[in-house]
């Protein structure tokens, strides 16, 4: 792990809640897409963000910051951003990145800013192997919290093996897109997991209940499912 002083150069707030915040480090840094980053905020507080931009991407960090009154946590953080227009990180963390060996179709499932983590693997496995089948489910409580569905469907466009699955827990009357939950979406589109790669972020209750699930109803195996909150359950 390094630890560098990164510069702020941009702050979007995407969503009511939810920032795209963009970090160039005053020194070289590598990580392995799917990996995340600790904002160090003093010696005995550091805080998980996963990184959304790309390992061969070096110009810059990305990062998707889930951040409101009932988060504090990542508020925080978020202040900081705001106020000093720098931070302090240690790199890289985790051990749910890509694996880049073989070439099993890969399922990735976000819920929320859990997309930041499936964007940086989604986007390195299309670098790598364009032709790889993958699908991506992505979950949100409103279509709004989806905040780059459209930059999914562009890519979607250029990869014809790859689809795209927004889900919405609480549609409008309008929405012709799933509903639910995105295990439920899942599970409703796989009769058998046994041959893919999944890689999931989430909360880590959901991720409790797709490796469970997973496992004893479409026989996924647990030697090719990925995600930093199993470390957890």
């Amino acid at each position: 792990m390094t630890i560098l002083s990164c510069k702020v150069t941009s702050v979007e707030a995407i969503t009511d809640t939810v920032y795209r915040v963009r970090l160039v480090p005053e020194g070289a840094f590598s990580f392995k897409a799917g990996q995340y980053l600790m904002v160090v905020m003093d010696e005995r507080d550091k805080r998980p963000f996963s990184l959304a931009s790309i390992p061969t991407q070096q110009g810059y960090i990305e990062l998707h910051i889930g951040a409101s009154e009932l988060n504090l946590y990542a508020m925080a953080v978020m202040d900081r951003i705001l106020k000093e227009q720098a931070i302090t990180v240690d790199i890289p963390h985790g051990d749910a990145w890509l694996r880049e060996e073989g070439n099993r179709p890969l399922v990735l499932i976000a819920g929320g800013t859990g997309f930041s983590y499936a964007r940086s693997i989604l986007l390195t496995a299309l670098e790598q192997q364009p032709d790889r089948d993958i699908s991506i489910y992505w979950g949100g409580r409103e279509l709004k919290h989806l905040y780059d569905l459209g930059e999914l469907e562009a890519i979607s466009v250029q990869y014809p093996n790859l689809k795209v699955i927004p889900v919405v827990e609480q549609p409008e009357s309008d929405w012709r897109g799933r509903s639910g939950t995105v295990l439920s979406a899942v599970l409703q589109d796989f009769g058998s997991l046994a041959e893919h790669d999944i890689y999931i972020a989430g909360r880590f209750e959901m991720a409790k209940i797709a490796r469970e699930r997973f496992c004893s109803e479409r026989g996924a195996l647990e030697a090719h499912m990925y995600g930093d909150a199993f470390s957890f359950i």
